[in-house]
């Protein structure tokens, strides 16, 4: 028979090698300003929900309120931005973005893979 302790040991070492697997990422959305503030919250929360129910963990919601864009982005002028700090598996980083490329929301979004 297996010990109580040589489980919680297998137990340590699995949950390891899947923090291992998840990988630190920072995401900008620039979001249409014809979006109302409860869109707008609903927008983000479901990012963050697609996020947790995959397996990630999102660290950090900022939302930086209505900037002023460059330059036109699909005839708007101004976005209103939010940055999210998460882990996700590196696979499912692909699936996250083309959500957000199908996102009628989201004008523009930057996902970056922090080193670790």
């Amino acid at each position: 028979m297996v010990s109580e302790e040589k489980k919680e040991e297998a137990l340590k070492e699995e949950s390891k090698v899947e923090d291992k697997r998840l990988r630190d990422y920072e995401l900008v959305l620039i979001i249409s300003p014809e979006v109302v503030d409860e869109a707008l919250d609903t927008t983000i929360k479901s990012v963050s929900q697609f996020i947790t129910e995959k397996g990630g963990i999102v660290s950090e919601v900022e939302q930086w309120g209505k900037k002023k864009l460059a330059y036109p982005v699909e005839h708007f002028m101004e976005g209103s931005y939010v940055l999210t700090r998460f882990k996700l598996e590196p696979v499912l980083s692909k699936e996250l973005e083309t959500k957000l490329k199908m996102s009628e929301e989201v004008l523009r979004h930057l996902l970056i893979r922090l080193s670790n």
